[in-house]
Order: C-alpha cells, then structure tokens, then sequence
C-alpha cells in the first residue's frame, strides 16, 4: 500500500507511470472493443477509415465530428435518407439494419462502464484522490468526490483520460462513421446514450462526462439532421412528370415518422422528436403550395387536392400527438383545393339541374322532410322530368365523357381521387354527380 509520508515527487512519479503503463493495455483493449463492435455491425464504406496504416491519423482526426457535421450536409454526408429525395435514392438499408446497429451500441456500451468504474474506484482508492494530502482524512471523504466535495475532481479526470485516452475518439469514431452510412442512426445513438447516462449513478465519473459530451453532440446532430429534412423539403424541384402526383417529401413523411416512431416511442427523449414534427409538417405543407405554383402542367389545385389528401390520410394513421392542429389544417386545405377545382374547371353544368336540386336542399335545410319533397309541385317528378327532356341524354354522356377526359388527365393513379368513396369525403363533384342522377333518370 502507497505510504502517503513518501514525497510528493514520489507520488507524482507513481502516478505517472502507472498512467503510462496502463494506458497502452487500455487502448489496446478499446480499440479492440470497437473493432469488434464494427464487424458486428458489418455495414461499411471501404474507404481509407478502413486501411490499417493510418488508422491513428484517420481516428485522431474523425475525433469530435460528431460535432462537427456541416450545417447543409449533402446527401452522402448524410446517408442519403432526406424528406426532398425521390425514395430510389435513399441508402439502402433497412429497419433490422437499424435494431442491428442499435443492438451493438448497446452492448459496446455496457461493455465500457465496467472497466471504466473499477478502474476509476481503484485510482481514487489507491492514489488517495480528492484527498488533501497534507491531512490525514477519513474513508469518507473519498465519496464526496463524486458529489462535487473538496475532491480533487480535475485530477481524477485527467488520470482517466490519460488511461482511457482512446475511448472518446474511438466511441466518436464508431457513432460519426455509422451515420454517415444512414443519418437516421442518430436517433439511435441520442437514446441509448441518454438512457446510460441517465442510468450511471455517479454524474462526477470520467465515463459519465464521456458519454455525456457524445449525447451533446447526439442531441445537436439530431436538430442538423431534422434541419436539413426541412432545408430538402424547400430544395425539392417540382417532378418533371407531366401529372405532379404526390410529392417526394410528403410520401417520404411516412417513412421517416416510422422510423422516428420506432426509436422514440417509450424514450424519455419523445419531447425532442416532438418539437420537431410540427415544424417538418409545416415545411411540408408550405412547400406543396409552391411547388404547385411551379408545375408547369398540373394545375394548382390538383397538386394541393393529391398532396394533402395523401398527407392527411397519412397523419390520421399515424396519429402523432401534437399534430391535431396540423391534421385539422391539411383537411381544411383539401377540402379547399377541391372545391377550387371544381369551381375552376366544372362551373355549373347542367344549369337547371343544378337549381332544381338547390332548391331540394333548400326547403330539407328549412324542415320539409324529403319524403314529403315530392308532394311539393315545384320539385315533384313530373317538374325533374320537365327539367331533365332539356338535357338529351347523349348530348349529357358525350359532357361527360368530356369532363372525365379532363379529370383523368390531371389526377395521378396513385391516389385514386377519380372514384367515388362511400364516405363522401373524397367525392370530386356536386356537378358529376348530377350527371350520373340524369343518365340513371332520362
């Protein structure tokens, strides 16, 4: 046992060597550790971080990117997972990639903590630190080292980064490499991180400011990507298709929330994914009125009608708390873009029609009940007839024919909005309609 009546000099000398000594064997271990963990993994670019000569230089300048990532990453930087993208060019991996990755940082992170805490248990312990070594102290002031006591908190610090001086490079190493591979590790890597470092009992620990400082850079590198979803959602070019069909960041939205979903569910970092659902729809809702106004071939009206009946029927399934305002919005928004659609290029065929059936609703808004409608001279059978001998019947499917040509061309096959649903909400026209009661009449 050290005998503290040895001089300063000694003590320092000892702790020096020991320092020395064992950290070799540490970092052999760690990168050991995380080379492992990468074969695991098994999801590598084979680019120079691989080549064994020049890994120190390759980690050594790696290290701290995670915090370092650009404000606007491109595609690659990012992993190619971005809202704006056409879905083909995505990376291609999948969610048992994702629970893969994630399975193997949580077991390289329980794989650390027992040798950091022994370690550091044994260095305080042994080499008396955070007492003062001019005093004889008691036991007990070795455990005010991690409640922020009189402990010489800096000099525990600086032994452990001295014996585990390769853990912080290689752990950012192994996180940054990852998500240039697929961006939506990130999330990943921000929850098990808080869940260890929420879980590691003494806050004052060399591990605990380690795992700290990478949830930092998580936490920022979460709001880098989410920022550049919303900066691809405005950089998305209008489809050069001649129908525009649903856009590449609305469809992708379910992608992403599922993911999201998936990692963020039960974690007790929900509040910041949620923080940003609200303002990712908002891009989106903002950006499919102004790529509608730069389609060249597909009216406005259908590129809003497509893109916010997708949106909305996407938002009911999901069901993403906080988005109840947002949901509300897109249903106002379609049922706007429709009847613009139906004003713009339907008007009010079928004139007469139109006012004999106005007149129905008319008098069932003001309490007449419909079955005594008929009883009514103005709206009896014998005036519909009167009405409909005006409107051949071929002249009326020849109309349309005609009106369903125009629809056709302008509606996408994907969403289907030519067919009529039983629930009335995705009906195109009051006017079709009127149509489809004249044939079945004349």
């Amino acid at each position: 046992m050290f005998t503290f009546t040895e001089t300063q000099r000694g003590y320092e000398a000892l702790k020096t060597v020991y320092g020395q000594s064992l950290s070799k064997r540490y970092e052999r271990e760690i990168r050991a550790l995380f080379a492992e963990a990468r074969g695991r993994v098994g999801a590598f670019r084979k680019d120079s971080m691989d080549s064994p000569s020049g890994s120190t230089a390759t980690l050594s300048r790696m290290s701290g990117q995670l915090r370092q990532l650009q404000a606007k990453p491109t595609a690659a930087q990012q992993g190619a997972v971005l809202l704006g993208m056409d879905r083909d060019a995505w990376t291609n991996l999948d969610s048992s990639d994702r629970l893969k990755f994630d399975d193997v940082l949580e077991q390289l992170l329980k794989g650390l903590e027992p040798s950091c805490l022994e370690e550091q248990n044994f260095c305080v312990s042994f080499f008396r630190l955070g007492v003062d070594m001019s005093q004889s102290q008691s036991s007990s002031q070795l455990d005010s080292l991690s409640e922020g006591g009189i402990g010489r908190q800096d000099e525990v610090r600086s032994l452990m980064k001295e014996l585990f001086g390769a853990l912080e490079t290689e752990l950012n190493s192994f996180l940054a490499q990852h998500e240039r591979i697929d961006s939506f590790c990130v999330m990943h890597i921000l929850v098990r991180l808080s869940e260890h470092v929420s879980s590691t009992q003494d806050s004052g620990s060399f591990l605990h400011q380690t795992l700290a400082a990478a949830l930092v850079a998580s936490k920022q590198n979460l709001d880098r990507l989410m920022r550049a979803q919303i900066d691809s959602v405005h950089a998305c070019p209008p489809p050069k298709r001649s129908k525009c069909g649903v856009l590449p960041f609305v469809s992708n939205f379910q992608e992403l929330a599922a993911i999201a979903e998936s990692v963020f569910r039960e974690s007790s970092r929900r509040a910041d994914l949620d923080r940003w659902y609200g303002r990712l729809i908002r891009a989106v809702i903002d950006q499919v009125s102004v790529t509608g106004q730069q389609h060249q071939k597909t009216p406005l009206e259908v590129v809003q009608m497509e893109n916010f009946h997708h949106l909305h029927a996407l938002l009911m399934r999901l069901k993403l708390a906080g988005l109840e305002s947002e949901k509300r919005e897109v249903k106002q928004k379609y049922n706007e873009a429709l009847k613009a659609y139906v004003t713009r290029y339907f008007g009010q065929p079928l004139i007469k029609l139109n006012q004999f059936f106005g007149g129905v609703q008319s008098k069932v808004a003001q309490g007449v009940r419909e079955a005594e409608m008929g009883y009514q001279h103005a709206f009896s059978k014998q005036e519909l007839r009167k009405v409909i001998k005006e409107y051949p019947g071929k002249e009326v499917k020849k109309g349309l024919d005609t009106l369903y040509k125009k629809v056709e061309k302008h509606l996408c096959e994907e969403e289907n909005l030519l067919q009529v649903r039983a629930n009335g909400d995705f009906c195109l026209t009051k006017a079709s309609g009127l149509c489809f009661v004249l044939l079945f009449l004349a």
